[in-house]
């Protein structure tokens, strides 16, 4: 797909897309790049104001062009103006702004953490970026989000166990397990998508009356339990769990081979800690 032509259709080229499903309705008649003001108009549209954690209204902006926004400037305007820089006929940017739509919480508690670490890091005349910064830049570019009642099955997942648990669990899979594609880097990979693409995950246990809800109050859940989490819990790369996007039953066609599953330079098996010299 031609990542610089518009296609209203782009949900319907993947389950990947699913997140977006209920958005839809509103790029049906859209045959042309969405601008920052259409953007704005879906939180409208939507009936729902979205805010920074400083209390600034959020809200897309063009980006002056020839100007580069480095995340210092990115993040800290944000958090300040409510003003998020973006680019038309931009997938990456749209993607963002879609994300934002969806997860407005742990979007604007990412955004906090960013600007908390910006001014430690500045105070304290700091070159490098803090493990947190770190696990922020990369769950919002690839994070993906895990909600499972099944204990077991989350086992499996730390363990690297895939084939166990996408092939030969794969009706269970089904029925108690979902993943949630949080990045807008992952969103922009899953218009061409390839053996390869992970994901870093955080995972949820939840009832089995989750999946009993409609498509919008599962997000609105997850939406509440990942802010939480990026709060209270988040502190380095080392917190987020990869997975192989691609195995979950249904991605993508292949997956529907056992041999699939045996591609080890895709679904790797758990690396060995390291020994102690």
């Amino acid at each position: 797909m031609n990542v610089q032509l518009w296609n209203p259709d782009f949900i319907e080229l993947s389950p990947i897309f699913k997140p977006f499903l209920y958005l839809q309705r509103y790029f049906k008649n859209q045959r042309s790049w969405p601008g920052p003001d259409d953007l704005n108009k879906l939180c409208a549209l939507q009936n729902r104001q979205m805010l920074t954690r400083s209390g600034k209204t959020v809200r897309f902006v063009p980006q002056i062009p020839g100007k580069d926004v480095v995340e210092q400037r990115y993040e800290s305007g944000i958090y300040l103006t409510g003003e998020i820089p973006t680019r038309t006929q931009n997938w990456h940017d749209f993607f963002n702004a879609l994300v934002w739509q969806i997860f407005p919480q742990a979007k604007s508690v990412l955004n906090q953490l960013h600007y908390q670490a910006q001014l430690v890091e500045l105070s304290n005349q700091v070159r490098n970026r803090c493990k947190l910064r770190d696990a922020a830049t990369l769950f919002d570019e690839s994070g993906v989000i895990v909600v499972c009642s099944q204990a077991a099955l989350i086992q499996l997942i730390k363990d690297f166990e895939w084939k166990e648990l996408f092939w030969r669990q794969r009706k269970t899979v089904l029925l108690s397990m979902r993943f949630f594609v949080f990045g807008h880097g992952l969103y922009e990979k899953a218009l061409n998508p390839y053996a390869g693409m992970t994901g870093k995950a955080i995972i949820f246990n939840v009832p089995e009356t989750f999946f009993e809800q409609d498509l919008p109050a599962q997000l609105r859940a997850i939406d509440t339990m990942l802010a939480l989490y990026l709060l209270q819990t988040l502190s380095s790369t080392s917190d987020l769990v990869p997975v192989p996007l691609l195995g979950y039953p249904g991605w993508i066609g292949d997956n529907n081979s056992e041999v699939y599953y045996e591609n080890k330079q895709y679904f790797r098996d758990r690396p060995k800690p390291r020994q102690m010299k």
